[in-house]
């Protein structure tokens, strides 16, 4: 049974169906059982089908038209049109002469952009009650007789408002596909189009074709016969209805067109490498449709694709007390995990790495790298093997890549891209488009890069390709790993040297991988450089763990009575080490052990053991070496005796949120003195409370905070933690492994 949503009173008066297919008696049957509204009708040109409705208590009111009705709908009440695609305009046109402007309408059809044109034409413009939708759902069953309360569960339903669409009757839709257990996205009618014709569309035109196809052939019984699971699970969709998938080739005709002709293409080239025996190109089309296969996979089962407006949101509910203790080995380092994937795909030959990071924003790197021709396997348990194709082996994607919150991987590649052949676009997700691109763009135009930003320099990014790139000398005026990474990559495509100073030491992961790859990078007196032209060589990587992920079970142990974590195999770069320093100065007692040197990284173990906290004033030269870890060094500072003052550090201003005042406006609903400066903060240690926290979708915010639980008087709620996925997949199973205690809460 479905959980019953408990009204007092149905928020929908008249829920009218109109056509009593699969889609409309199951969104009948589930609004019915959920008690969603007063009266569900069912109309039907069918009296068979109303009878059976009505006799399975799908509807409560059969009718045989609209007409029959529509003096009696207004306000609240929701007209959902379910018939075959090409009758839609029809339907229209119905509602259109009969109901009044406050009645909401929607539909069910898979193709949008035939429908929008119809309500377009008929009502002479867009109608502002109309809300075109889709749900991603059905079988190969169809009618009443197989009704389905449960079939939108767990399911998409995409709605693609126009600019005419009016809110009050978007949010009746949205609220309405909601309550029967479907996730609401929403998406242009461009679009949804583009993608249900590559998703849905074509893939049943194959397996209609196939069957065709084996079904003409002789013997074809014995072809059927003996088909195993993999034919039957393909070509089961072939059962469809027939007059449906009709209407939606002649509906979505332009976009299924365009998609079936690519297809076709690499059909053909596939029929080429076997024809002509070309195993290389067999294995690199098998091997990257798996891994492609599997990526996709674990993106949908963690629902990290983007994520639409209308999804749910996670809460972390942390509660107070209890200790720290134990051993952890936290995920591989992520800036090592994006450069591994970068200058592996650059190099000739295969590289093998292990420890690769398999969170949300290392995944969105690879699998731009696959979008641009790059045989990669994995990650498999953390092993990744890259084919390398070469400095100019890179393909002209075919959409823009997306990388999600990962800023470093936005930056990076931008420096790749500029010296490439082909035009390209970096997109990514809410977060990251707020974040500034001119510190990148300014560099790569001196060195002859075309680059176009947002108006406001934010993403998307659009690249002009073929340009020649010059060699320049770079001051950073502000320390960042990530501007002088994107300049050095972008040397490797210069005809000359390339050079970049910092006024301050940062991380320095591209230059000892560039040397592992065998590519020279010269570094001294705070400048790096490199000379263009070079050739990288396959090798083979081994990532550390992540100190920026250690950082926060560092903190909870040092914060902690009774507490003592063992941290394994964690990368200690010099460049990175901030955080243990600063610690340090405040009175942690952290021993690192196993101290040894994998791939030209020094690594370590590290065991942090409680020890009475002091405010200090942080020397200036250490924010560089711990940018990413001031979040929950913040804590650490609220959980120190005195005073702890943070100067030099306007960086985290524009990180994924702005981590001064984000955490300053934390900290200070804690009951923590938390006051900020342009530039930094200054923390006055003492008790912590309880009380809700925005994470502005900030990762880091987000397990700070969930770390300071430890010391709370009571419990604190996180709001908005999807993204700790981009950085630490399993930090719940990690985090609760020590004694922290969370608890996860979905929010509508």
């Amino acid at each position: 049974m479905l959980n019953k949503v408990v009204n007092s009173k149905p928020a929908i008066n008249r829920l009218v169906i109109i056509g009593l297919g699969l889609i409309g008696s199951s969104l009948a049957a589930a609004a019915r059982e959920l008690g969603l509204a007063e009266t569900v009708v069912g109309i039907s040109r069918r009296s068979s089908t109303l009878e059976l409705a009505l006799e399975r208590k799908i509807i409560d009111q059969a009718c045989e038209s609209l007409s029959a009705i529509s003096s009696d709908l207004g306000a609240g009440d929701i007209v959902v049109i379910c018939v075959p695609t090409l009758t839609v305009p029809a339907v229209l046109k119905d509602c259109h002469e009969l109901l009044n402007n406050h009645v909401t309408i929607t539909d069910v059809a898979s193709v949008k952009g035939s429908v929008v044109a119809a309500a377009t034409k008929i009502y002479e413009k867009m109608p502002g009650q109309f809300v075109p939708g889709h749900p991603i759902a059905g079988s190969e069953k169809s009618g009443v007789t197989a009704a389905d309360s449960r079939l939108f569960q767990g399911h998409r339903v995409i709605l693609t408002p126009t600019e005419a669409t009016e809110s009050v009757h978007l949010e009746t839709v949205s609220g309405l596909w909601a309550d029967v257990g479907a996730m609401v996205s929403s998406m242009t009618v461009e679009e949804h189009d583009e993608i249900l014709a590559a998703t849905s569309h074509l893939p049943h035109f194959l397996a209609y074709s196939l069957v065709d196809t084996l079904a003409s052939m002789e013997d074809k019984r014995e072809i059927f016969r003996y088909a195993a699971g993999g034919f039957r699970d393909f070509t089961r969709i072939a059962a469809s209805d027939p007059v449906m998938w009709r209407d939606i080739a002649l509906a979505n005709r332009a976009s299924i067109l365009s998609t079936l002709d690519h297809v076709l293409e690499n059909f053909k080239a596939l029929r080429g490498a076997i024809d002509s025996g070309d195993e290389q190109y067999l294995m690199d089309v098998f091997t990257r449709a798996r891994d492609a296969r599997i990526h996709f996979g674990k993106l949908l089962e963690t629902k990290s694709l983007q994520e639409p407006m209308t999804e749910k949101s996670i809460n972390y509910r942390i509660s107070p007390g209890g200790h720290a203790r134990g051993v952890v080995r936290v995920p591989g380092d992520k800036s090592m995990s994006h450069r591994s994937i970068m200058l592996g795909s650059l190099a000739t030959g295969m590289t093998e790495v292990t420890g690769f990071l398999e969170g949300e924003d290392s995944l969105a790197t690879l699998q731009a790298f696959r979008d641009m021709g790059v045989t990669i396997e994995g990650p498999d348990e953390g092993r990744v093997v890259i084919h390398g194709v070469g400095l100019h082996g890179l393909k002209a994607p075919t959409k823009p890549l997306y990388m999600g919150n990962s800023g470093t991987s936005i930056r990076l590649l931008s420096g790749l891209l500029a010296g490439q052949s082909f035009d390209s676009e970096l997109t990514g997700d809410i977060s990251l488009s707020a974040r500034p691109m001119g510190r990148i763009a300014k560099p790569l135009g001196l060195m002859g890069a075309i680059i176009e930003t947002a108006e406001d320099g934010t993403p998307p990014l659009k690249i002009k390709g073929g340009q020649t790139l010059l060699p320049i000398h770079y001051d950073m005026p502000i320390a960042s790993a990530q501007v002088k990474s994107c300049i050095l990559l972008a040397g490797l495509y210069v005809n000359g040297e390339t050079s970049v100073s910092e006024p301050a030491p940062t991380r320095d992961h591209t230059e000892r991988m560039l040397n592992g790859f065998g590519y020279r990078v010269d570094v001294a007196n705070s400048v790096a450089k490199l000379t263009g032209g070079g050739k990288l060589s396959a090798t083979r990587i081994d990532v550390p763990a992540d100190i920026s992920s250690a950082a926060f079970f560092m903190v909870a142990a040092a914060i902690t009575p009774n507490s003592d974590i063992t941290l394994l195999h964690v990368g200690i770069n010099p460049t990175r080490i901030g955080v243990i320093n600063i610690l340090r100065q405040m009175g942690a007692k952290i021993t690192l052990s196993h101290e040894r040197d994998i791939g030209g990284e020094p690594v370590a173990d590290i065991r942090v053991e409680y020890a009475e906290l002091k405010g200090i004033t942080i020397p200036e030269d250490q924010v560089p070496l711990a940018i990413d870890e001031f979040p929950v060094l913040f804590i650490a500072a609220a959980c120190a005796v005195g005073i702890t003052t943070l100067t030099g550090a306007e960086e985290l201003r524009v990180k994924e949120s702005d981590r001064i005042q984000s955490m300053a406006d934390g900290l200070n609903t804690l009951g923590i003195d938390a006051q900020p400066t342009a530039d930094g903060i200054r923390i006055v240690g003492g008790e912590l409370g309880s009380g809700r926290i925005v994470s502005h979708h900030d990762h880091r915010i987000a397990m700070a905070f969930s770390v300071a639980g430890l010391r709370a008087a009571g419990n604190i709620v996180i709001e908005g933690c999807n993204n700790v996925a981009t950085s630490f997949p399993n930090f719940i199973a990690a985090a609760e492994s020590v004694g922290l205690s969370i608890s996860v809460e979905i929010m509508e």
